[in-house]
């Protein structure tokens, strides 16, 4: 483990893998300090926010370091599993997606639902769930050369080794393969079930099921 300042109030910490990040975030939650804020896994990184008017750089630095040695080598990390239903006819890019890697449009939804998906970080907007990694024979295709202005909410899409769904109405420049009808983030209820370490397995449904489960939280 490496670790840096991040601010006045924060050290990132750095880990070979994203499980050993997952690991000891987990263990620094679980630990609980007075000085703790707030504790923020990235793929391979941690931010720990710490109160510094309670705790110095030098003390939380040699807390975390002692961590590692000690509980996060031992922790046990059990994200919940979601599964999400994805209408694949609502598409944008799967033309695209076909072009770039090869594939029919069965065999991509195929492929995108065959495995589950670990989320690794939140961000962009609020509840975006980066999620990977794509099967070799989906992954590789490029964002779009220009944005869309607009994603509609629940729109699921790829990029490079990644997937992710847009929880909010947003800009976006990744390759659309469907839509779920599920909500998944509710900012006036501060409604975020996806978090990091959880897995994400998607559903093929059709048009039908998509308009019965619409406005559903996940």
């Amino acid at each position: 483990m490496q670790l840096q300042p991040l601010g006045d109030q924060a050290i990132l910490a750095s880990f070979p893998s994203e499980r050993d990040a997952q690991v000891f975030a987990h263990s620094a939650r679980a630990a609980n300090w007075a000085w703790l804020q707030d504790v923020v896994p990235a793929y391979s990184t941690v931010g720990v926010y710490f109160d510094s008017g309670v705790a110095r750089f030098a003390e939380v630095s040699e807390r975390l370091l002692k961590l590692e040695a000690t509980d996060s080598a031992t922790a046990n990390v059990q994200g919940r599993v979601h599964r999400i239903p994805v209408c694949y006819e609502r598409q944008l890019d799967m033309q695209r997606v076909t072009e770039a890697t090869g594939l029919s449009t069965d065999v991509v939804s195929r492929l995108h639902t065959a495995q589950p998906f670990n989320v690794y970080a939140i961000g962009f907007v609020p509840g975006f769930p980066y999620m990977g990694y794509l099967p070799e024979e989906l992954a590789g295709v490029p964002r779009l050369a220009t944005p869309r202005v607009r994603i509609e909410p629940g729109s699921v899409g790829i990029t490079g080794k990644q997937t992710a769904i847009y929880p909010q109405a947003s800009p976006g420049g990744w390759n659309i393969l469907g839509q779920t009808p599920l909500t998944i983030v509710d900012l006036q209820d501060e409604y975020f079930p996806l978090r990091v370490g959880d897995l994400v397995r998607f559903e093929r449904i059709d048009e039908t099921e998509f308009q019965r489960l619409l406005g559903e939280r996940l």
